[in-house]
């Protein structure tokens, strides 16, 4: 390897503290985390089964640590991307107890301290949990505000009509301060992105007829990056979680996450937050119910008799914190030279792109190529993409700016059949079978079995009953395909019980995405016990 042992030793000790289990399997990797085969036939419907998803977390996380270690970029994105997906599934598990919080927590807490700091093949300016975490940060290090019986004192720093009035007070100082100083280069990235998507977000808000200072709420909710993460499980720029997306529209299912796209998120959200402006008639109250929910915002103003928000002593901190912390971001992104950041306004920074239709379901690979582009920049384009590979029904593809005439050409000379769309098997339910049982089994969430199969009832299978199971993937092109020299030999690897990708791919000092090429393994595609696998080492 080439950072040597030391950074496995530190991988190690990190994997103990957030609680993997440790399992020696004779070779040397003696913190290699046993799989779900093991355990899932001893699980019935009632039972818990959010510490399973924290597992399959967690063996994930020690995949990316190691693929970091060898610095397999691909695969560690891979693997977090997975993790992510994971996450945003746990609201769909019901209410945590207080044991499962902690541990749930405490794995967030370790997954962002991973993340942002540990991770080297990693382009930070892409972090999924940043914004979240800046936020936990500032509001652990401020003072607490004084409790005023009176009236509040504030500096008025801008008060129009049509506009979120603007003030100044010790709290948002507080917040100034912080992000002119340690918090500056995040807040530099943020800037960045609202040269990129600022208009895009402020043409929405004017036609919503909302505030125009609104645009700096996505700011502190996500740092305006639509694949942002957080510990409730929320995602994308405004940070919906699954059942508040869904009540206004947006979409999740084995293809797509609408909650990750910034122009349907950013309408959903404009919808979201004039139903709060027109239930408080206040936006400091609207904002706050934005951030705790509505129940909390109407219970603390009736105990204070009070619309004044920063009398509102019985909200929780993060709550309290939330204006000034909006209030921070606001003033400062609007005069950021005040504040010492020299920018020079770039309008072709901001984001631009064609939109064509595609029919079918096809890879991003095959529709990158036919742009012109490459597959990451699709991807950022299209961000509510859960697959490598567009829906199965019409789809409104984003390409770049200039493009569309090109691919159309080009992918419409394409023969049928060289257009990928994901696989699809057949599984018929047994005796003793339930959805999650299945969903394991096959490495897919049980919301996207349900969404391919339509199904309402998730404890109500049938014996004999046949699923269509989504299988994820992206084709590994043949020219990858690597040619080993002379000087590597030939070994074929049986997968055993407790096996990662990653994790043989360190026992034989290699990537696991060489492995996947080896084998024409597509990602999304799962290794089982007893599989065997082909392996290229030196002699």
């Amino acid at each position: 390897m080439n950072k040597g042992f030391t950074q496995i030793k530190i991988l190690l000790l990190l994997c103990i503290s957030i609680g993997f289990a440790q399992q020696s399997n004779g070779k040397g990797s003696s913190y290699r985390s046993e799989t779900l085969f093991e355990t899932e036939n001893s699980h019935d419907l009632n039972e818990n089964r959010l510490p399973d998803l924290l597992k399959e977390a967690k063996i994930l996380l020690s995949d990316a640590f190691i693929s970091d270690v060898m610095n397999d970029t691909l695969e560690v994105v891979y693997n977090l991307n997975r993790i992510f997906d994971l996450l945003s599934e746990a609201d769909q598990y019901g209410e945590m107890n207080d044991e499962d919080r902690d541990e749930f927590d405490r794995f967030e807490e370790s997954l962002v301290s991973l993340y942002t700091k540990r991770f080297e093949t990693l382009d930070k300016i892409d972090a999924s949990l940043t914004a979240e975490s800046m936020r936990m940060d500032v509001t652990s290090r401020s003072e607490p505000l004084e409790v005023e019986m009176g009236a509040t004192q504030f500096i008025v720093v801008e008060d129009r009509d049509g506009h979120i009035p603007l003030v100044r007070n010790k709290k948002v100082d507080q917040f100034i301060e912080y992000f002119k100083t340690k918090g500056r280069p995040q807040f530099e990235i943020w800037l960045d992105r609202l040269e990129v998507y600022g208009p895009m977000l402020s043409k929405i808000i004017d036609e919503n007829n909302l505030p125009p200072e609104l645009l700096y709420l996505a700011m502190i909710e996500s740092g305006l990056n639509p694949k942002a993460h957080s510990k409730a499980a929320a995602t994308g720029m405004w940070q919906f979680i699954y059942s508040t997306g869904k009540i206004y529209g947006l979409d999740r299912n084995w293809y797509i996450d609408e909650r990750r796209d910034p122009v349907k998120a950013t309408k959903a959200a404009c919808a979201y937050l004039s139903n709060l402006y027109e239930e408080f008639d206040n936006w400091y109250l609207a904002l706050a119910a934005y951030n705790s929910g509505e129940g909390r915002i109407r219970r603390a103003t009736r105990l204070h008799q009070t619309s004044d928000f920063w009398q509102l002593h019985s909200l929780p901190r993060e709550t309290r914190n939330y204006m000034p912390y909006f209030l921070e971001a606001t003033i400062m992104a609007k005069n950021p030279k005040d504040f010492g950041f020299v920018r020079k306004r770039n309008a072709d920074k901001a984001l631009k792109y064609d939109v064509v239709s595609v029919e079918k379901s096809a890879d991003l690979t095959v529709l990158a190529k036919a742009a012109g582009t490459s597959f990451k920049t699709l991807q950022s384009l299209n961000p509510e993409l859960r697959q490598s590979a567009t829906p199965a029904k019409a789809y409104q593809l984003k390409i770049p700016m200039g493009m569309k005439k090109k691919f159309i050409n080009n992918y419409n000379a394409l023969p049928e059949n060289e257009r990928f769309a994901p696989q699809f098997i057949t599984h018929r339910v047994r005796n003793g079978e339930s959805l999650w049982y299945i969903s394991r089994k096959y490495r897919v969430s049980q919301s996207d079995i349900a969404s391919v199969n339509k199904i309402r009832n998730r404890n109500n299978l049938r014996i004999g009953q046949k699923l269509t199971i989504p299988v994820p993937g992206m084709n590994i092109p043949r020219s990858s395909r690597a040619q080993m020299p002379s000087s590597h030999s030939k070994v074929i690897y049986k997968v055993r019980r407790g096996d990662t990708l990653g994790h043989i791919a360190e026992d034989y000092s290699t990537r696991a995405s060489k492995i996947r090429q080896w084998n024409g393994m597509k990602y999304g595609q799962h290794i089982f016990p007893g599989q065997k696998l082909t392996l290229w080492v030196e002699k």
